[in-house]
């Protein structure tokens, strides 16, 4: 898709609430077998947030702890997921539409939010958080018209997203499973697919 530059919205493709899902040939090792939710995606550029890479040995009451936040007795013990490159010491927390934060929840779409305050943390330890969420510290950023070139050359495919996919899946399972969405099999994924 070629970008109009009379008629920017004409051309301009919004992700928000999609995943992208890296193609094996990914040139940045962070983003390897990547599935990233798409938390925002305007002509200014997307921010997204990683969702199938748990770090290996942080949870969530050890966040709580540093944070100096009491944990409760209903606190959930959650696994913190790397969210990206781009703020690593920053948390996100990406959770079905239901919940609000009291100071600020970004509505990406009728299935999806997304809240970066202290708040849904406490919520969390109080056990009153989001029944369905991922925690993740980081998120992928890309400027104005990177992402999109970054699609153009191969980088990413992309998929509808969906609660199941994003909460109910296993990790180690996201990638292939976003794949299949497609109907594609990751054995037949070229690392290097041409353009149509």
């Amino acid at each position: 898709m070629s970008r109009n530059p009379e008629n920017p919205t004409e051309s301009e493709i919004n992700l928000s609430g999609q995943v992208l899902i890296a193609m094996p040939g990914m040139a940045d090792p962070r983003f390897a077998q990547s599935v990233v939710f798409m938390c925002a995606h305007s002509e200014d550029g997307a921010m997204g947030l990683v969702i199938n890479k748990p770090t290996d040995e942080l949870r969530l009451n050890d966040l709580l702890e540093q944070l100096e936040i009491k944990i409760g007795p209903d606190t959930r013990e959650t696994p913190v997921h790397f969210g990206g490159p781009v703020e690593h010491g920053r948390g996100f927390v990406l959770h079905e539409h239901g919940y609000h934060s009291a100071i600020s929840t970004l509505d990406v779409n009728k299935q999806f939010a997304m809240t970066a305050t202290l708040d849904i943390l406490e919520d969390f330890a109080d056990g009153r958080g989001p029944e369905r969420a991922i925690l993740a510290l980081g998120y992928a950023g890309w400027g104005p018209g990177q992402l999109e070139s970054e699609i153009a050359e191969n980088g990413w495919l992309t998929a509808e997203a969906d609660q199941a996919l994003v909460f109910e899946t296993a990790d180690s399972d996201k990638w292939e499973a976003a794949l299949s969405k497609l109907g594609v099999n990751a054995l037949t994924l070229s690392a290097d697919a041409g353009h149509a």
